[in-house]
């Protein structure tokens, strides 16, 4: 986070926060989630999983201070991974290894000192959170941009602009790399806290005081006259070799030999100053020190160089350029990134698509990282390694058959964290022709999507066009299936709405999943999808629920086996037959959503179920690929109409965009566990006696109330499994665990 050697020495000036009024705010959106954590981490997050709970109303009241402030705030996301990744999986190694030793703290019952740990864990990151954050910018009707590589690239055009598109930068101290002037370093929002009594109840209000906040800035011509006056690019070479996340430190600049006390920005300034006032000069004074030879310093410094002066940014009307694009040299593509269609940056700048899958094409790299429990056990790294592997190539694939040709000859490399040796290549020409045609037999016109809701609005209320449940109910009626098959050879006018245009995309998804065959008839597995959605109801939670119970199932992953031996959290409490029915129960509810307060998580773990969700979220993260490659692969093949500015709509429309926790599957474990210690467990008396004592256990939660849909999201499932042909050889044992929980609800 910015350049720490100039972070510590830099003067900051404090002006009054009202001085911004009237004027709009570049806001670089990692920094400012970087600043939001630092203080306010939930430190049990990396122990549960999904996004932070609380973090959304804090940021939504410095949403509103900003407003009251009388600035306009714009934020800039990153886009495609850009410049040398030493280590893409040091930092996924290290947060997983913080957590298993905050976890061997917390089984010795030291939760406090375990808290610490966990915190220390980072995850998630800033970048983690990006989507989390696009979502609450949207909903609160903030704009942003996400950027085709840097935002701090697309922050420093913007304040360059001859139109004045922002007039000033909240960010860290890299973007003085890009020639920024004047830079906003923090806000300091103040509120006066009091508190009053309403019928009896006390209510604390912190309402925003705008004349007692200020804001930190740093100005560059400032830092120049401390320095006596040295030229820009001295400046700026020293903020490069003094080491950020554009440029690693220049190694002599951490031997403690030459700087015992440690080395001070003016130290970077004079080691320019003194090697002939240039980097090609300096490396030349340390060519033989081994870690420059070893990471070829100049030659990255080159690279980062080029890629800043260079840079690659989305104008205001859509075109996306390289500054300066006339000087730049030939191969900038390798300093900055490969690039893309300017359609497909487009979507990902209005937030439709994210990065993922499209870092994967452009970089011929696919990097699966440790999760949060560590992925030791063979299950997780056979899922992750082995069988999301084909729903990773028919991403890929969705994507290159619809870009240009050098990219559906590339080959693409896939790197998992737990195996140094193993490289899984693969040429995209081979996965050509993509499921694109077959696909495009889906092009139904909202005329007959809507004759059909009505007809599943009268047996169950709520039922959307776009969801899973009425993609999938509707064609539960053969003939209303057949007349959505249209003609591939047929002219066909472009889908408009955001109904036709989600109601189409998710028909595509279910036959690429396999629940809808070509000729749009329901498969026996989306005949168990149905069941099961049938019993909990329509609901973007319950459908997305239901479908990744589907696809555990049919990755025979959703049983009470045991997975993670060497992990604490399992059910240890009751006979043998207990422990193993409560497994299977909990992981079923690890699938659901706990009905929480926007507070921070306090109640029990488990490593054990943590182990089980990074199963479900690499589940939901590849379903989710396969979602976005869908309406992607729409748009690109002119199937739907480009003239629109919903594009963030259609994303928070589609399913799997935000991932869960694995809250509800601790909570029912820590109640069924409990049971277990009664000498009748089944006795209304005691039940009634657990589900208040939870109330204590998970505090800020409705602990009754979220053991209801836990138990609901099991009668689902387990309805969806007794009517599946797929699954008879473990009828017996779900028939079984059924019976056992109906005694203990």
């Amino acid at each position: 986070m910015g350049i720490l050697a100039f972070d510590s020495w830099a003067t900051r000036q404090v002006m009054p926060l009202a001085a911004l009024k009237d004027s709009v705010i570049g806001i670089d959106a990692t920094y400012y989630l970087e600043l939001l954590l630092a203080p306010s981490r939930e430190p049990l997050l990396s122990a549960l999983g999904g996004y932070p709970l609380a973090l959304e109303s804090t940021i939504v009241m410095e949403l509103e201070d900003m407003q009251a402030a009388g600035f306009k705030p714009h934020f800039v996301f990153n886009g495609l991974d850009f410049g040398i990744k030493d280590d893409p999986f040091k930092a996924s190694i290290s947060s997983a290894q913080a957590n298993a030793a905050a976890f061997e703290i917390y089984e010795k019952d030291m939760a406090n000192e375990a808290i610490a740990v966990f915190r220390t864990s980072g995850a998630p990151g800033a970048a983690g959170l990006s989507e989390f954050l696009k979502k609450v910018l949207h909903d609160h009707n903030v704009e942003f941009t996400v950027a085709p590589y840097s935002a701090l690239a697309q922050l420093a055009y913007y304040e360059k602009d001859p139109s004045q598109f922002i007039d000033a930068i909240h960010g860290p101290s890299e973007l003085f790399t890009y020639g920024v002037d004047k830079l906003i370093t923090r806000f300091h929002l103040a509120h006066t806290t009091y508190e009053t009594t309403i019928m009896g109840f006390a209510k604390k209000d912190a309402p925003f005081v705008l004349e007692d906040s200020q804001f930190d800035w740093i100005d560059r011509r400032a830092c120049l006259e401390e320095l006596a006056n040295i030229p820009v690019e001295i400046f700026i070479d020293a903020c490069l070799l003094a080491g950020s996340r554009l440029l690693c430190t220049f190694p002599p600049l951490e031997n403690p030999a030459l700087y015992s006390k440690g080395y001070s920005f003016r130290d970077v300034v004079n080691l320019i100053l003194s090697c002939g006032r240039n980097v090609t000069s300096v490396c030349a004074q340390y060519q033989d020190d081994a870690r420059v030879k070893e990471l070829d310093y100049l030659d990255r410094y080159r690279k980062a160089a080029t890629a800043i002066k260079h840079h690659i940014v989305i104008t205001r009307d859509g075109s996306v350029e390289t500054v300066d694009a006339e000087h730049a040299p030939s191969d900038v593509h390798d300093c900055v990134g490969q690039r893309l269609p300017e359609e497909l940056v487009m979507y990902l700048s209005r937030g439709m698509l994210r990065p993922r899958v499209l870092n994967w094409l452009t970089s011929g790299t696919i990097l699966i990282t440790a999760p949060s429990d560590g992925g030791i056990s063979h299950e997780y790294q056979t899922l992750v390694k082995t069988h999301l592997d084909p729903w990773r190539r028919q991403a890929l694939s969705l994507l290159a058959d619809n870009v240009h040709r050098y990219y559906q000859r590339k080959e693409v490399t896939t790197k998992v964290w737990f195996d140094p040796e193993y490289e899984g290549k693969f040429n995209l020409k081979d996965l050509l022709p993509s499921p694109k045609d077959a696909l495009r037999t889906w092009h139904v016109k909202e005329s007959l999507i809507m004759e059909r809701l009505p007809k599943l609005n009268a047996s169950s209320t709520g039922v959307l066009p776009g969801s899973i449940y009425f993609a999938l109910h509707s064609l539960t009626d053969t003939t209303y299936s057949s007349s959505t098959n249209a003609s591939k050879s047929a002219a066909q006018e472009p889908l408009g709405t955001k109904a036709e245009i989600t109601t189409n995309v998710i028909w595509r998804f279910l036959q690429l999943r396999g629940y809808v065959d070509d000729k749009h008839q329901l498969t026996n597995w989306g005949s168990t999808l149905v069941t099961i959605l049938a019993t909990l109801g329509p609901g973007k939670l319950q459908e997305e629920a239901a479908f990744v119970a589907v696809e555990l199932l049919r990755l025979n992953l959703l049983n009470p086996d045991t997975m993670f031996p060497d992990y604490s959290g399992a059910p240890v409490r009751g006979t043998e037959t207990d422990k193993r029915n409560c497994m299977l129960v909990s992981r079923v509810a690890c699938i659901g959503n706990l009905r929480h307060q926007p507070r921070g998580y306090s109640g029990p773990l488990s490593r054990h179920l943590l182990a089980y969700h990074s199963i479900i979220s690499a589940i939901h993260a590849s379903l989710r690929d396969l979602v976005e490659m869908s309406i992607a692969a729409m748009f690109l093949a002119g199937d739907a109409d480009r003239d629109r500015d919903d594009w963030m709509d259609l994303s928070l429309s589609l399913p799997f965009y935000n991932p869960n926790s694995c809250a509800l599957g601790v909570a029912t474990k820590t109640y069924l566990d409990e049971l277990c210690t009664r000498d009748d467990p089944t006795a209304e008396i005691t039940r009634a006696e657990m589900k208040k004592k939870g109330q204590g256990w998970v505090e800020y939660s409705d602990f009754s109330a979220s053991l209801e849909d836990a138990f609901r999201l099991w009668d689902a499932v387990y309805k969806g499994v007794v009517t599946s042909g797929y699954l008879s050889k473990d009828r017996d044992m779900w028939d079984e665990v059924n019976e056992w929980l109906s005694q203990r609800r």
